[in-house]
């Protein structure tokens, strides 16, 4: 878990920055559309913030004891990376949307979500969803 949990922080940490610092450039490699207005640019600062607290965390984390809260962790993860792969795959099939790092990004969001699944998989501690 501990080289996931850096990866992840990583990636997050680097697209959280750049989309805090530049959302419309970052969103039109992405989906090919810039964010024009306002309150869309406050938007993507804002997704941007919450990405370099998902890599913050993930980084603080990476050193701990492969426990609950670790597992947790990936928990969320992989749920978040399902997601995000799923709503940009909707962007694009669904809503005609297409950038240059669309399906790149899509693919990367899967191979984390099944790199998360491995990873909870090997842990002998069970995560309680509910």
């Amino acid at each position: 878990m501990r080289t996931l949990l850096i990866v992840t922080a990583l990636l997050e940490a680097t697209t959280g920055f750049a989309l805090a610092a530049s959302p419309s450039l970052l969103v039109s490699l992405l989906i090919g559309s810039p964010l024009d207005t306002r309150p869309g640019s406050v938007a993507g600062r804002l997704a941007g913030i919450a990405l370099l607290t998902l890599g913050s965390v993930c980084w603080l984390v990476r050193n701990e004891q492969q426990g609950r809260v670790t597992a947790g962790l990936v928990a969320a993860m992989l749920f978040y990376n399902v997601a995000a792969a799923t709503l940009l795959a909707y962007a694009r099939l669904g809503l005609g949307l297409s950038g240059i790092g669309l399906w790149p990004t899509v693919v990367l969001h899967f191979a984390l979500a099944l790199w998360c699944i491995a990873c909870l998989r090997t842990r002998s501690v069970k995560v309680r969803l509910l």
